[in-house]
């Protein structure tokens, strides 16, 4: 077991209806598209795969997916949308588990790499992706850039989300690199809230660089958003990709 923390069965049964942003064609079709052309003809393994946002709809595109997933609620709602022998899911965490045979793609999506709170599992997950890969392969991560610029100081908290319904803001241990992402949720129209928080240990892209050099991998490529906006210091997030030695 990881460090990860578990995703319960309330959150689990609400997470697509609270990601209904994330789960539009306007993210999903440019995410697809990247990930299908990297898997070609072979297959695809996710790390994390939650509910099947993003593994459905590229098993749908024609590339066979497989995924490992610690949260046995989580892989429960991704079962009441496809069958085992359609999309295979395997329970357990993404720097140990092994599942058999070889994938042309590994992948790890939407900051879930962060769900590790150590970096000595971090660089796990790294060596994970490439036992898993064929020669050739590539391994892929979506993860936000630290928004640390944001931080004057004596501040500890940056907000990300303020609306009517939904306020959200991280907090900082700078040592450790943990972020703690805290969430009030408007529930209903009689003013009530429901507060959220997790743990996130945060890595910055040339660090992720080095785990992907220890796990034996290359980079290839560093964008900052699935339609290939080129990545700059100003990017707030990126998709990198490593590719196993042929």
């Amino acid at each position: 077991m990881t460090s990860s923390e578990l995703w319960t069965r309330a959150t689990a049964d609400r997470y697509d209806a609270e990601e209904g942003e994330m789960s539009s064609a306007a993210v999903l079709g440019p995410t697809v598209a990247f990930l299908a052309e990297l898997a070609g003809e072979g297959r695809a393994l996710e790390f994390a795969i939650g509910t099947g946002r993003v593994g459905i709809p590229l098993r749908n595109s024609g590339v066979a997916v497989a995924g490992i997933e610690l949260s046995e609620h989580m892989a429960a709602v991704l079962r009441r949308k496809v069958d085992e022998d359609t999309l295979p899911v395997t329970l357990g965490d993404m720097a140990t588990t092994v599942v058999p045979g070889e994938f042309t793609l590994v992948y790890l999506v939407y900051n879930t790499l962060s769900n590790l709170l150590t970096q000595d599992e971090q660089v796990e997950c790294f060596r994970n992706a490439a036992r898993h890969l064929a020669p050739g392969g590539r391994f892929v991560v979506e993860l936000g850039v630290p928004p640390l610029r944001f931080l004057p100081p004596g501040q500890q908290a940056v907000p990300f989300d303020v609306s009517a319904r939904h306020v959200g803001f991280d907090t900082f241990e700078l040592v450790e690199q943990i972020l703690v992402s805290h969430h009030l949720t408007r529930e209903g129209d009689d003013g009530r809230y429901r507060r959220d928080a997790s743990r996130h240990r945060y890595a910055w892209p040339a660090e992720l660089d080095l785990m992907a050099r220890i796990a034996g991998l290359t980079r290839e490529r560093r964008v900052a958003d699935w339609h290939g906006t080129p990545f700059t210091q100003d990017s707030a997030q990126h998709i990198s990709v490593w590719r196993k030695p042929a």
